[in-house]
């Protein structure tokens, strides 16, 4: 199967991944079918006239990231994907990371952003380039380009961007848009610098267009209004025809956000998420949304994902389809051998494989995703087993233990006078203990 298979160094702060293994699927008799069958497209200029552009030959095309953070997160993942597919299809890709617009930030629903200084906003810039890289081929005939939309904001003055910017834009259409609209509804309302925000990105179109003769921008639906003010920008400008394409905002079938586990955001940094959650998150895909998500964030085959789909309707015990969804996209983003670990750590916890086996830094960060305390050698089990909420009370414990139902690092616990031991611990100085089959806690000694 080609869902998997990667493997990931870093060189100069720059994510290098072998992405030979990666292919579109060759059963799709056009990149848009398959991009629309992987559920890519949520809205478009014009798909009839970009596939009749496409048959023509390459078409240069990209997609924008702001710095308003040190990573890029899993919704930014579907465009990366995206990226990929399209240079995969014999296309010329453009990452643009926005040193520039980063410095203001595209309006929220709710509040004003806040702002960062150049500095920080720039040691983002080049975090996320480093990341985006990762994730396109910079080498051969449809070779990537990386930009940076600060090399041609920094010399425009204000006059200029009223001058010949401004001029072009309707500030009637522009108080439309949603995310304008929504702020202007709201008790914070929306200051010149957010307002002004779709005229930068649109500027940004316009700029690739002359300089690369760039023809699309890709991005989510969020970002819709401003992608058709850049397609209109250009028209206004040089009379061309160019094309936008809008991804669908992800969302679970339980109606919660997509991306984000307990209220945190899921990064592709493994330093802010390690691989271990980062695996978990994905192998906890409720059976509704597993079948979509493998579409989009895997390389498996049409036919690889319609026999996976048969399986969650038929077994979905199994979670064979989970299974390999975890895997593909964390050894997409973290390496088949990150990924490798993520996934003989999720197993050893559970008692089907050797714990002792595992790394220090992926038990580590398995530890710290169950409920878990800070030990030392001579504790007692009972009293950890209390301390990490695994039961009640202490005399809980110790009936627990004396009924054969407790496990310490998946070895069952025949005292409950049972005190932690030096040989007890696990590589990176930690235990797993077990309350009956699927409570599971852990604690890391100092």
């Amino acid at each position: 199967m080609r869902g998997s298979g990667s493997s990931v160094d870093t060189v100069d702060s720059v994510t290098v991944r072998d992405l030979s293994w990666q292919a579109n699927d060759s059963s799709f008799d056009h990149i848009l079918d398959e991009l629309q069958w992987r559920g890519y497209i949520h809205v478009s200029t014009d798909l009839d006239a970009l596939r009749k552009r496409l048959d023509e030959g390459p078409i240069t095309y990209y997609c924008g990231f702001d710095p308003t953070a040190a990573s890029l997160h899993l919704g930014h993942l579907v465009q990366l994907l995206l990226l990929r597919r399209l240079q995969l299809a014999g296309n010329n890709p453009i990452g643009l990371v926005g040193g520039s617009t980063g410095l203001i930030g595209d309006p929220r629903p709710t509040a004003e952003r806040t702002l960062q200084s150049r500095e920080t906003v720039a040691g983002w810039v080049e975090k996320l380039r480093g990341q985006i890289e990762g994730y396109l081929d910079f080498e051969g005939e449809h070779a990537a380009r990386m930009v940076n939309n600060l090399d041609w904001t920094s010399e425009l003055t204000a006059i200029d961007f009223l001058r010949d910017l401004g001029k072009h834009f309707r500030v009637g259409a522009m108080l439309k848009k949603d995310a304008v609209s929504a702020r202007l509804n709201s008790e914070a309302g929306i200051s010149y610098a957010e307002f002004s925000y779709q005229i930068l990105q649109a500027y940004d179109f316009l700029q690739l267009h002359e300089r690369y003769g760039l023809e699309l921008q890709t991005g989510g639906s969020d970002q819709w209004g401003n992608l058709v003010g850049g397609v209109d920008l250009i028209r206004r400008v040089t009379g061309d025809a160019v094309h936008a394409l809008g991804s669908p905002l992800i969302t679970n079938s339980d109606g919660t956000k997509f991306g984000k586990s307990e209220g945190n955001a899921i990064w592709i940094d493994g330093a802010l998420t390690s691989p271990y959650t980062f695996y978990q998150f994905w192998l906890n895909t409720d059976d509704r949304d597993v079948v979509d998500r493998l579409k989009i964030f895997t390389f498996f085959t049409r036919a690889e994902i319609e026999e996976f789909a048969a399986k969650v309707e038929n077994e979905p015990f199994k979670r064979e389809a989970q299974r390999a969804l975890a895997l593909a996209v964390c050894s997409i983003v973290h390496g088949e051998a990150a990924a490798t670990a993520a996934e003989a750590a999720s197993q050893a916890l559970f008692g089907r494989g050797e714990l002792r086996a595992l790394d220090a830094d992926t038990l580590r960060s398995a530890i710290t995703e169950l409920p878990h305390v800070g030990a030392k050698l001579g504790d007692d089990i009972a009293q950890l087993l209390v301390a990490t909420g695994a039961v009640d009370s202490l005399s809980e414990a110790r009936r627990a233990i004396k009924q054969g139902g407790v496990s310490l690092n998946n070895e069952k616990v025949d005292s409950d006078q049972r005190v932690l031991e030096a040989g007890d611990l696990l590589p990176g100085n930690t235990v797993v203990l077990r309350r009956g089959k699927k409570t599971l806690v852990g604690a890391i000694v100092d």
